[in-house]
Parts: C-alpha cells; sequence; structure tokens
C-alpha cells in the first residue's frame, strides 16, 4: 500500500508533467522536419543507413544530480522511470518502466515486439542480459533470397512478415527484475497503461517521422491507429490513445511475460507475420513460446588514459557493438590520436583521418568473425583475441598518420594462424538500422546501459492488434534483416552472420557502463541507437568523456563521424570546409549527411552525477 500511495503522489508530477513537458517541448514544435534530407541522399547502402530521419536539433544544458537518474529518449519515458526510481525502485525497475512507456510514445524505434541488451552493475559484478531476437524454427540461409538466388532489396524485405523475429525484451526484462527489480512487476506498468488508455500528445519527432513515412498505411491496423481517416498523419499535439495496447499491458502486469509470448496475443503475432498478403513469415507460437532471453559473461577491456585505466563493459556477441569500440579505441592507442585535441570545439581533420582508419580496421574484423557465439565460435576461442593490444598494435601498423587512406582493409588474424582459421566470408555491406537507449543510476549506486530496439523505424510496418474492437496495438520488429542476406561468399565459403533458426542476428547496439579499473566505482552508464553507426556514436561519446575531459552533454554535441563502406561520413553542416577538405585530400571520400543519435549519458563528476541527452532526438534527463 505505501508504494501504491507514493505513485499516487508522484504520479501528477513524474507522470504527466504537462506544463514541464509542454515547455521541453515547445523548442521542437516549429522545427520538426521531415526525414527528407536523411533519404535524399542514396549514393550507398550506408548513406540510407539511418534507421530513423532527422528532426530539429535542440540545445540540452546537461543536467546534475547527486544520487540518482534517468536518462531516455521521450519525457514522458523519463518521467515514468523518475516515478520508480522516487516509489524506491531500482534501476533495473525504472528501465522498465520506461521501455512500457517508449512502446506507446516512440513506437518507431522500440516496444514489446522487439528485443534488447541489457547491462547490469549491482554494486559488485556486472551482468549482461540478451534479450535479442532469434529466427524462427522454420527460417534457413535462403529467406532473403529471391526466386532469381539473388538478395532481396532492403525495402523488400523489411515490410511485412518475412523479417520479424521472436521479441525477447519483455522476457529479458522479467529475468533482470527477478534478479534486481525492488517494486512489483505489476506496478511498473502503471505509467504505460495510464498514457495508453486515457491519451499522449504525439510528440514532434513521431510526427515528423510519420509525415515522412509510406508503407505503414498500408497495414490497415497502423493506418487505422497512426493516420486520420483522409490518410494524414497526426500532428504534433494530437492526443492519441492506445486502448488495445493498454489492455495488452495490463495483461502482462498482471500475468507476465506469458501473457505477449503464449495465447490469444501471441495468436495475433502469428497471424499479423503469417498472414500479410505480399511478404508473409515464418513465426509460429511455438517459437514465441520457446523464446528464452539469456544471462552472458559481460565483455570487459581496459582503456588506458593517464594516470587513470578505465574498465569498460558491454555486451559480448551477438553484440559487436562493444567489441568493435574497443578495437577503435585500442588501435588510436597506437597512433598519434592520443596528442589531438579538439579544434575549434571539434574533431580536426588529423584525429578524423586516423580515427576512420583506425574503424575500417575494427569493422573488417566484425564483418569477417562476429555472429551468435551458438553458432559461430571466437576467433582462439576467445572474443578478447581481437582487441589483445599486441593484435592491434599489428593492425595499426597500417595506419599512416598523415595519409593517405589505406586502399583496401581486410580482416585480420588474431592469435596463432592455425587457431584462428578465417572460414568465413566477410558479410557483404547492408544497411542496418536501430533502436533507443536507456541509461539509468538508482539511489543504491546501481546503474542500466540498456538499448533497445524494433529495428528500421516502425520495424516491419505489422501492428498487432487481437481484434477485441480497440484500436492500436504494438508494432513488430524487422530484427532478421541484421542477418546477412548473402549466405555465402564469392568464394563459397558461408557467412558467419547468415540465417540460422533460433540463431540471433548480430547487433551494433552498444549499452556500456565504465569503472575505474583500480576502484572498481562506476564511472558512465550510456549507449545510442543508430544502426551500425551506434559503434561510432557511442565511440565518440566514450571517447569526449574520458580522453577529452568533456561533459557528458558536450561530449554527445560534438559533431558525429564515422567510417562506412569505404565512405567516411559527417554529420552535415557540423564541420568546417578546411576539414572536409583535408580528409580529402589523405584519400577519403566524404559524404555529409544527417547522423540522428540518440546518445543518452548518466556520467561521475567532481559534484556528483551529470547526465545528457542527445539534443537531435527528444531525451531528458531526470534525477535528484
Amino acid at each position: 500500500m505505501q508504494v501504491r500511495w507514493q505513485l499516487a503522489q508522484v504520479g501528477p508530477q513524474a507522470l504527466v508533467a504537462a506544463g514541464r513537458l509542454r515547455k521541453a517541448l515547445s523548442g521542437l514544435l516549429l522545427g520538426a522536419a521531415l526525414c527528407a534530407s536523411a533519404q535524399a541522399q542514396t549514393t550507398t547502402p550506408a548513406a540510407n543507413a539511418q534507421p530513423e530521419g532527422a528532426s530539429k536539433i535542440v540545445q540540452n544544458a546537461g543536467w546534475h544530480f547527486k544520487k540518482q537518474a534517468v536518462a531516455a529518449a521521450n519525457p514522458l519515458a523519463t518521467e515514468a522511470g523518475y516515478a520508480m526510481l522516487t516509489a524506491g525502485g531500482s534501476a533495473v525497475d525504472a528501465a522498465i518502466a520506461v521501455q512500457m512507456v517508449l512502446s506507446l510514445v516512440e513506437p518507431q524505434s522500440s516496444g514489446i515486439g522487439g528485443g534488447a541488451f541489457l547491462v547490469h552493475f549491482d554494486g559488485k559484478n556486472v551482468r549482461a542480459y540478451d534479450g535479442r531476437e532469434t529466427a524462427p524454427a522454420q527460417a534457413g540461409p535462403d529467406l532473403f533470397l529471391g526466386a532469381d538466388g539473388k538478395p532481396l532489396a532492403m525495402k523488400q524485405a523489411i515490410v511485412g512478415g518475412r523479417a520479424v523475429g521472436i521479441p525477447g525484451a519483455l522476457r529479458m526484462l522479467a529475468m533482470a527484475h527477478t534478479a534486481h527489480g525492488k517494486l512489483p512487476w505489476a506496478f511498473l506498468f502503471a505509467p504505460a497503461i495510464r498514457l495508453a488508455r486515457d491519451g499522449f500528445a504525439v510528440s514532434p519527432r513521431l510526427a515528423a517521422l510519420l509525415a515522412g513515412e509510406t508503407a505503414l498505411q498500408k497495414d490497415p491496423v497502423a493506418a487505422q491507429y497512426f493516420y486520420d481517416a483522409q490518410g494524414r498523419p497526426w500532428p504534433a499535439g494530437h492526443l492519441l490513445r492506445n486502448p488495445e495496447l493498454a489492455a495488452v499491458l495490463q495483461r502482462i502486469a498482471t500475468e507476465g511475460p506469458d501473457a505477449l509470448m503464449t495465447g490469444e496475443v501471441a495468436q495475433a503475432m502469428v497471424n499479423a507475420v503469417r498472414q500479410h498478403p505480399s511478404n508473409p513469415g515464418l513465426l509460429q507460437l511455438s517459437d514465441l513460446a520457446a523464446y528464452r532471453p539469456l544471462l552472458r559473461q559481460p565483455l570487459c577491456t581496459n582503456y588506458r588514459v593517464a594516470p587513470k585505466t578505465y574498465r569498460l563493459c558491454g555486451m559480448p556477441p551477438p553484440s559487436s557493438g562493444m567489441l568493435t569500440i574497443a578495437s577503435i579505441l585500442g588501435t588510436l592507442d597506437f597512433t598519434p590520436a592520443a596528442s589531438l585535441s579538439l579544434t575549434g570545439g571539434q574533431p580536426g581533420a588529423d584525429w578524423l583521418h586516423l580515427y576512420a582508419e583506425a574503424s575500417r580496421l575494427a569493422f573488417a574484423d566484425r564483418a569477417a568473425y562476429v555472429a551468435d557465439p551458438a553458432f559461430t565460435p571466437a576467433p582462439s576461442g576467445d572474443w578478447l583475441s581481437l582487441v589483445q593490444p599486441a593484435y592491434l598494435q599489428a593492425r595499426a601498423a597500417a595506419i599512416t598518420p598523415q595519409g593517405p587512406a589505406m586502399p583496401a582493409v581486410r580482416a585480420g588474424t588474431p592469435g596463432p594462424a592455425a587457431q584462428t582459421p578465417l572460414g568465413w566470408a566477410p558479410m557483404p555491406a547492408q544497411t542496418e538500422h536501430g533502436t533507443s537507449h536507456i541509461s539509468v543510476l538508482d539511489r543504491w549506486g546501481h546503474a542500466v546501459a540498456m538499448t533497445t530496439t524494433i529495428e528500421d523505424a516502425f520495424g516491419a510496418r505489422l501492428m498487432v492488434n487481437r481484434g477485441k474492437g480497440l484500436a492500436g496495438g504494438f508494432l513488430l520488429n524487422n530484427q532478421l534483416t541484421d542477418f546477412s542476406f548473402s549466405p555465402s561468399g564469392a568464394d563459397g565459403k558461408p557467412v558467419a552472420n547468415r540465417v540460422q533458426p533460433g540463431k540471433r542476428p548480430r547487433s551494433s547496439m552498444a549499452p556500456t557502463l565504465v569503472f575505474d579499473a583500480d576502484s572498481g566505482a562506476l564511472q558512465l552508464s550510456g549507449g545510442s541507437p543508430g544502426g551500425a553507426f551506434i559503434i561510432h556514436f557511442t565511440a565518440k561519446t566514450l571517447y569526449g568523456v574520458l580522453r577529452w575531459g568533456l561533459s557528458p552533454q558536450a561530449a554527445i554535441d560534438l559533431p558525429n563521424f564515422g567510417p562506412m563502406e569505404g565512405i567516411t561520413f559527417l554529420e552535415k553542416d557540423r564541420f568546417t570546409p578546411s576539414t572536409v577538405a583535408a580528409l580529402r585530400d589523405r584519400g577519403h571520400q566524404v559524404l555529409e549527411m544527417p547522423l540522428t543519435s540518440g546518445l543518452q549519458v548518466i556520467a561521475r563528476d567532481a559534484a556528483g552525477w551529470a547526465g545528457g541527452a542527445d539534443g537531435r532526438r527528444e531525451g531528458l534527463v531526470l534525477g535528484d
């Protein structure tokens, strides 16, 4: 009863907070832009790889706290998480409440129809919770091959049931709650249920993305929910109710994850996937019932910034995020990068050249080796072989500090060649998508970094509804498109990340916790959405905070950048012409475009804790 009283007291301020939210979002209302600028440049798959288009960038000042905080991509979700912390909840409790509200208010990015990775610190130990989607039992390596034997176009694969993986976020969150929750499971759903039932104001970003969307309205359930009778998307500020999702969340609150993964909701998911009129999928009731999240050993590496040594911890494969970030940062240590500071408040051409080259080496290893460890063994029997200092030093020797850029990059051989035969073909270049990120610190010093996704914006464009006469529902992921469409290379060798039954597709998600390696004290929780660019967004922010000594907000606000598929991408209108010209003089092919990160970071500072939220989306940090 005490907990319910607390929520009743907190609710009007922490969950509705209409005045505060109107103020927080007012800067966005005038400038919410369609994502056409992001979609206009389609020179390569990577040029169109941003999972969500750009909307207005706002300037956040950053936040400061003494004991607890929550950072999320939407103010209503942040409010829900903060309410749980105020009610005596743990970091995991807050993350669950945030995720349920994000399912409602940020449906383009994540939800109960998708998956997530969660890294947790309980004051002593770090645990990695894997809620990644899996391929249905009937899926095989030819899933994304057309009748001609060639890979399907990405849009052809995404829309419909073919790419829907078995959603894992909810069962993973239940596993984490059993271990680390303090509040009752049902209590955590109250904010999302109330908002779904009573309505929420469509945010400027959701309105902008709906206006630029072309496939969602072809799904009858989604069209009725997201669009008016004339087929126009609901504008920012429209009060949108989702009674179907409220009913489903109420059942999950009462019955647990089985309410989603079995029974009538599961049947509705299977029907939506298998009965799609043009692109049906293979999901079965048995797939949903059999899904299990995994508790994995976190992947942790040391990062030296004299006189301190930090310990970076994140998800192991099937996530490639932490492994690739550690490879990039470790390779940079064997270049002059550490001697280079920011130039005019942004990375200069000399540093960007070194970063791009280190990234190309790391991504070549990623393409060759990283996949679901249940199907693909680590080289030399240990994923950390890819980030050992001696190996990275040998890789860094290929980098010429002043240029030119390397003409071609291949995977290396970590460890004795006899122990690491390259038995896989490198995965061909392919668009990746994603996501939303949540970071939480509770009053006990426990922390969560969770990256959560339904893949492409609005996922598979399939909205699940049980057919009870209630409007709305929830969207399904298209996560299977993170597998390689081509099951083998030109040499006939299989691609490690090919489709196989029950397999988890490789991910770029990089939820990250950082510690003082000597004392073990928590230093930072952070991460970002952004498809394969997640790796670059997160690496940039870690480097900014740990190496350049920036606040979380200042590091987030640095312009985005990163190489992909032989092109060095720079955030549009954020770099000087001289920087762009200098990179091109070194042989880099440069393309400027919007790079819409959604970074959320909580980091220790001299006064306690500092929070940062990405102004490229609608993030907010709350705490005390």
